[in-house]
């Protein structure tokens, strides 16, 4: 019978009969400042998952080891099991959230080049800020660890910027997780969905992502319905391959 590793603000880890294989659960919880707000809204796992199914399938057609193998049902997913590192590694093309306010910067500044940082991974310090001298000095990553990471973070913003353009939408920002195989590869983990990014209509600069259910902006599901429906159409729909 299969045993629950891990139960997060958004998602369970299952053991499978693979026991390099993770099954993944997509739960109807969000949260946001994190988790201390806390709400359920029926049907996000299932849009979660399959938005996040079509990108990663998209980012390995197109190079981008992940820990991704198939869609198995609506609201699950299988996935290579890995060593998370603890680290969230945050691109941003456009100022905003966090970074606006940090800086004093109104919301919406193009940067001439992506700004990049990494986050120690942790709900309980409510995920510092850490660079690189620290990282090492923690012995959380080495420094050819973090070269990779950053070699794979840039090679998805160039596609996913792409492909969100071509379907009217900006990505203005984004987190990413690694882990490691068996095998030391550091590969592409977690998810890649709008609880995990910034986009905005092209044209009416309307949030598409998870602002929406942070800022009562409106209603979070038909938002993401809306994303996934623009992404099928580009992508050719969901799949379990």
């Amino acid at each position: 019978m299969d045993e629950l590793i891990y139960s997060g603000k958004a998602k369970q880890m299952w053991t499978t009969t693979d026991n390099d294989v993770i099954r993944v659960v997509y739960m109807d919880q969000a949260t946001a400042l994190n988790g201390k707000k806390k709400d359920q809204i029926a049907g996000k796992g299932q849009l979660n998952n399959q938005i996040s199914s079509l990108i990663f399938k998209f980012l390995k057609e197109n190079g981008i080891a992940t820990h991704f193998i198939r869609k198995v049902s609506a609201t699950e997913e299988l996935v290579k099991k890995v060593k998370i590192i603890p680290l969230e590694v945050v691109t941003r093309n456009i100022a905003a959230g966090h970074f606006s306010s940090r800086f004093g910067i109104e919301e919406g500044l193009v940067f001439k080049a992506p700004v990049e940082e990494t986050y120690f991974k942790s709900d309980e310090l409510d995920d510092p800020f850490i660079n690189e001298s620290q990282i090492s000095a923690l012995e959380i990553a080495s420094v050819t660890d973090l070269q990779t990471m950053w070699q794979i973070s840039r090679k998805v913003n160039k596609l996913l910027t792409a492909l969100f353009k071509e379907i009217d939408l900006q990505l203005v920002d984004f987190k990413l997780e690694f882990g490691k195989t068996n095998q030391n590869e550091i590969i592409l983990a977690d998810e890649f969905s709008p609880d995990n990014c910034r986009l905005w209509d092209l044209k009416s600069k309307k949030h598409m992502d998870k602002d929406v259910y942070r800022r009562d902006l409106g209603d979070l599901t038909s938002v993401y319905e809306e994303v996934l429906t623009r992404l099928e159409k580009k992508l050719g729909g969901t799949s379990n391959d």
